[in-house]
């Protein structure tokens, strides 16, 4: 019993009470009335299993919504800052699709007062001669137009991977050329921005041929550009809707340019360093870049590394805030917003801003341009040697070699003169552990089957002796016909290379061997097949057998950087950038100081060549094994051999390396391709500098008269050192005699020992049969082996052998010039001309 005075507590029940069922008074009380009643209250019980469902799927389409709306409104944003004051002008590059149009009148007719804008700035594009600024109040847009030289194929590149629009420029009867066709399959493989197809003439044709020439253009451009618009170019009012095009049109992000900052060069100048001498501290010829632009892509930081398309990578000094030279408008001055409140960045009026320095780089905080890592070469395993290798070492030191010195030989002088006994000796171990190489296997191949590629006409027997005198007759009046031009043959012999005839002719029977007999080689009758063949290993299962990949590393692995996951690395990078808010903001008009840059660079901006500066994400200065996922291009049909030096073109970035080609598979092992397939995509893997894709990738394979020609486009796949690619070769032989379940096999190998070497490893028929050696019969290698069923006499025994094979260490930043095809052209023309 309580106390007297206090207060008796009462007992609250929770949300679990049991509740009874209340009396049915007969009144029914339909859903949308229980639902007013309760006003939006749930019971903790009342939720069943289906209910808590729903609410979630109504919070899953609520959380997707505002995901939509969220990514709806920036996208919006970033539209409607492009071109805007408080963004960087609409970069807009005009470039001719065919030989007989001039883009300089499109250009003309863009930058006259009727067309609605004010020219504020010539040549705005630093080595660009035909470049302007424009700014057309009407629209509330600021534009920089360029006109693309189609003649280089590598600066037509660079400029589209940076514009934000390409306007073609088309024939009006023929729409583009050849070398337009190959410049729009560049394009599109590279990834193509937004774009518009412009053509002239059109208006001033009757009504009749006006809606002619339409529909054959509309017919030709449908193929490459199925939903783009046709724009007549001839008034000023077709100019101004084109401007109004391009600053409305839906802009197609390109996603190796949007995750990173980047500029066009509209300003250079470069400053020699103080001592133009070499010092430890770098060579000869360097000086400090100023490059002034417009900051694109994302904000841009002093402490990240540059890279210079086409010159390699260099660090930031510091980072320059300039007044705009392309003001919106020119009435008063009105500072433009930014998101730290800086008024004076983008200053839109006429007032002379000082510069001001908006950040240098920290040296502790600087990355560095380290490429490849540090080898030490005693980093390796050592082992303490046993008691018998001591053993031996002992004998050998006490026994005494007899040998002829001259008089006077000290027994220190002695010791490094070597007799021709022991010369001879290591040169044979050597060669017999020198492994054999593609260029080696391949000869073998064709060596045993030249008979196979021969020309048909070869076979053809001798005719009768009247037809002969027919013949005989038809030459001489060829011969005849020839001499009358007698310097013809001397000036096309002139433009013929004979040694790249002879390559070429080489190419084509390798390729053609590999086609008819893959990965196989002939056995080496003179050498030993367990010598030749040494690093090779068999596999019971190519799928399932076991690989080390840490095993027999070569030395240039020593020199590569690897990433624990790469996917996850590239995740986290991507992410930071995308979320990094310093430094210098987009559209700010900045100068930034590049040091230590070669002399070159500015020699090439003098040259009239764009300027393209992309600051790199992490790591991606440093070298590893990147593999590339490409498709052989169909208008090349020439064979592509492994390990050939071919032209990358893999974002930004352009170099030239040997690459080695494999089969494209899900499996821990990949089979290496001799030869680029036409028929099936291949993974192509070379020594080059990390790359986060995506990324498109641009293969080219450079001719002896400086053409490059497009081999294969594709992707960047990922960076792995670790996959492992394996190269196949087949020895083959002969069944001699047949028995029911065995056979006498010969021509696979010609001595016993090699025989007893490559016992343990499966034999295959090219009839499906397996089975493998049982011994030897004599020593002229002869073996009986035996197979899960018996033999038909037009079958082969097969031996598949694998070794693992790596890229060559071939990476070079420098990439020539390529002579455009018109060119080419032009001198087939005359030397045809010459002929007639």
């Amino acid at each position: 019993m309580a106390a007297e005075g206090e207060k008796q507590q009462g007992h609250r029940a929770g949300v679990y009470k049991q509740k009874n069922k209340g009396h049915k008074h007969g009144r029914h009380r339909t859903k949308g009335e229980i639902e007013r009643e309760h006003k939006g209250r749930v019971s903790v019980i009342a939720l069943t299993k289906k209910q808590r469902k729903e609410q979630r799927k109504m919070d899953r389409r609520n959380k997707a919504n505002q995901l939509r709306r969220n990514k709806r409104d920036m996208v919006l944003t970033e539209k409607r800052r492009l071109g805007s004051r408080d963004g960087p002008p609409h970069l807009v590059a005009v470039l001719s699709l065919h030989a007989g149009v001039d883009p300089s009148v499109v250009t003309k007719l863009l930058r006259r007062e009727e067309a609605g804008g004010v020219v504020h700035q010539e040549k705005c594009i630093s080595g660009v001669a035909d470049s302007f600024g424009l700014a057309v109040p009407r629209f509330k847009q600021r534009f920089t137009f360029l006109k693309a030289n189609t003649g280089d194929i590598h600066s037509l590149l660079d400029v589209a991977k940076m514009a934000d629009s390409l306007v073609f420029v088309l024939n009006s009867a023929d729409g583009w050329d050849t070398y337009g066709e190959y410049c729009l399959s560049c394009l599109f493989a590279q990834g193509l921005p937004s774009h518009a197809l412009v053509c002239q003439g059109v208006s001033d044709l009757t009504m009749k041929k006006k809606v002619e020439s339409r529909r054959v253009l509309s017919k030709i451009t449908e193929l490459r550009f199925p939903e783009a618009r046709l724009f007549p170019l001839d008034t000023d009012q077709d100019a101004t809707l084109l401007l109004r095009h391009l600053g409305t049109q839906r802009q197609r992000k390109l996603g190796f340019r949007s995750r990173r900052s980047h500029l066009v060069a509209q300003s250079v100048t470069f400053t020699p360093n103080h001592t133009n001498v070499a010092t430890p501290s770098g060579p000869a010829g360097l000086g400090t870049l100023c490059v002034s632009g417009y900051v694109r892509g994302r904000p841009l930081r002093a402490d990240r590394l540059v890279h210079i398309s086409g010159h390699g990578d260099f660090q930031l000094s510091q980072i320059d805030a300039l007044k705009d030279p392309l003001p919106m408008n020119t009435a008063a001055p009105r500072p433009a917003k930014s998101s730290k409140g800086d008024a004076d960045m983008q200053d839109g009026g006429d007032t002379e801003a000082p510069v001001r320095v908006l950040m240098k780089a920290d040296p502790t905080c600087r990355e560095s341009l380290q490429t490849e890592a540090e080898v030490d070469p005693m980093d390796g395993e050592q082992t303490w040697p046993t008691e018998s290798e001591l053993l031996e070492a002992e004998e050998g030191r006490k026994t005494k070699r007899v040998m002829k010195v001259p008089k006077g030989t000290s027994d220190y002088q002695a010791a490094w003169i070597v007799n021709e006994d022991d010369t001879n000796g290591s040169l044979d171990e050597e060669s017999s552990e020198e492994d054999d190489d593609d260029d080696d296997m391949m000869d073998d191949a064709s060596e045993g089957r030249d008979h196979d590629l021969q020309d048909a006409g070869s076979d053809i027997a001798s005719e009768e002796e009247e037809e002969e005198e027919e013949e005989e007759e038809e030459e001489e009046e060829v011969v005849m016909s020839s001499t009358e031009h007698p310097g013809a043959d001397q000036r096309y012999d002139e433009h013929m290379d004979e040694a790249a005839e002879v390559e070429g002719l080489q190419h084509y029977r390798d390729a053609r061997a590999n086609e008819l007999f893959p990965d196989e080689v002939d056995t080496p009758i003179d050498t030993a097949a367990r010598n030749r063949f040494q690093r090779y290993r068999g596999l019971k299962s190519f799928r399932s057998s076991p690989w080390d990949p840490l095993e027999n590393l070569p030395y240039n692995y020593s020199r590569i950087f690897q990433f624990q996951n790469f996917e996850r690395t590239r995740r986290r990078v991507l992410a930071e950038a995308a979320e990094e808010e310093e430094g210098a903001m987009v559209g700010w008009y900045v100068t930034l100081h590049v040091v230590d840059v070669p002399h070159s660079v500015m020699e090439s901006v003098q040259a009239g060549k764009p300027l393209v500066l992309v600051s790199l994400l992490p790591h991606e200065q440093k070298m590893s094994v990147m593999h590339l996922l490409v498709r052989r291009h169909p208008s090349n049909t020439e064979p592509i051999k492994s390990k050939e030096e071919l032209v990358f073109h893999c974002g930004f970035r352009r170099f030239r390396a040997s690459p080695i080609f494999s089969q494209h598979t899900s499996a821990d092992k990949h089979k290496m391709e001799r030869f680029l397939r036409p028929d099936a995509p291949t993974v192509v893997s070379v020594y080059a500098p990390i790359t986060f894709p995506p990324t498109g990738v641009l293969l080219f394979k450079q001719r002896n008269d400086g053409v490059q020609d497009l081999v294969a486009t594709g992707s960047l796949l990922s960076c792995d050192p670790r996959r492992i690619t394996l190269k196949r070769i087949v020895l083959s032989g002969h069944p001699f005699k047949i028995n029911r379940r065995s056979a006498v096999v010969r021509y696979m190998f010609f001595n016993r020992d090699d025989i007893m070497w490559f016992k343990p490893v499966e034999l295959r028929t090219k009839w499906g049969r397996r089975g493998h050696i049982k011994e030897a019969l004599g020593t002229h290698g002869h073996m009986k082996c035996v197979f899960d069923s018996q033999l038909r006499s037009q079958d082969t025994v097969l031996m598949n052998l694998y070794k693992r094979v790596y890229p060559r260490w071939s990476y070079d930043p420098y990439v020539p010039l390529s002579l455009p095809w018109f060119k080419r052209e032009t001198v087939i023309d005359e030397q045809d001309l010459d002929m007639e």
